[in-house]
């Protein structure tokens, strides 16, 4: 039986959709607070409400550099970083500059990443990268962001925003997100200091159980309450219960697709 409390430790709420109102803000903070997760991943405007509702509590509170194309100049991502830790953020996911990923410009990435992590450093939080593996054809460039980070020292490399939206044949656009492929590349690449991210996709217990069976330590998800729900129901234990029955979320989740 696997302990509930390991599964909620793995999840990063998700409240990061562009229709995202004030009361499903504040509901879902509520939520991420009822289920006791490893953290909420807000807009940074809304990092204040967060930390409020989050205080005194072991969530903690994350935030999104550069969302979510990656293309604010590095001087504007380190700025938003120091102005997301006065706010209150001790979680800072960066999306790289995809641009210079896919030019091969790894002097630029690599400064850029080292310059949001030293403003992580000296204000008390810590960095997750986001590739955005959906606009990364070649596996090569994966290798380099994975060593990249690993030299620079980031906490997390992380695979998705959850809106890197690709063109289809048929004019679509279509998301994919966290791929088993991708996260054994990148469990396989980063060294040993730096742990993994899934995002993008993952949306049940099973999603959840087959990146953990990887080694991926993390996942960021809106469907936090359909996973521990489920989970409750099928590992549930009356003496190491996560919340009480009182506590669960007592109506439908809006699931955003995260």
């Amino acid at each position: 039986m696997i302990p509930i409390r390991s599964i909620a430790n793995m999840i990063d709420h998700a409240l990061l959709h562009p229709t995202l109102t004030d009361p499903e803000l504040r509901d879902g903070c509520a939520l991420a607070l009822r289920y006791n997760v490893a953290s909420v991943c807000v807009k940074p405007y809304a990092i204040p409400v967060a930390a409020e509702i989050l205080a005194g509590s072991d969530v903690r509170v994350g935030t999104v550099i550069g969302f979510p194309h990656g293309s604010n100049a590095a001087v504007i991502k380190v700025a938003e970083t120091v102005q997301a830790c006065r706010d209150g953020a001790v979680d800072i996911d960066m999306v790289v500059n995809i641009g210079k990923v896919l030019s091969a410009d790894w002097a630029y990435v690599e400064a850029e990443i080292r310059a949001v992590h030293e403003a992580c450093v000296a204000n008390g939080a810590i960095l997750k990268v986001i590739f955005e593996t959906d606009f990364l054809t070649d596996d090569t460039a994966k290798r380099h962001l994975c060593t990249i980070c690993s030299a620079v020292g980031v906490e997390f490399v992380k695979t998705s925003t959850g809106f890197g939206f690709v063109k289809g044949p048929d004019g679509g656009y279509h998301t994919t997100g966290a791929t088993l492929p991708d996260l054994q590349l990148m469990l396989d690449q980063v060294g040993p200091a730096v742990q993994v991210k899934a995002s993008g996709g993952i949306r049940s217990l099973n999603d959840l159980l087959a990146v953990k069976e990887l080694g991926v330590t993390r996942v960021g998800t809106s469907s936090t309450a359909a996973i521990l729900d489920e989970a409750h129901r099928r590992f549930g234990d009356p003496a190491s219960d996560l919340f009480d029955s009182e506590q669960r979320a007592t109506g439908p989740v809006r699931d955003v697709g995260y």
